[in-house]
């Protein structure tokens, strides 16, 4: 069990996605053995690690 207690997921975001890349984007995840859920979050830790500022280091 990690050290670091997980973060409640606590919070959705909705967004419009046309049907076929939202079919094909779950078709492969599927494939890939994860979740669109799982790649999604990846993708939004990845882009904030990647855009932090200096002020962000205060609230992490």
């Amino acid at each position: 069990m990690p050290s670091e207690k997980k973060k409640k997921k606590d919070s959705q975001l909705i967004i419009r996605i046309n049907q076929q890349e939202r079919d094909a984007f779950v078709s492969l995840c599927d494939e890939l053995d994860t979740s669109a859920a799982r790649e999604v979050r990846r993708f939004i830790r990845s882009f904030l690690a990647e855009h932090k500022t200096p002020d962000d280091q205060a609230t992490t």
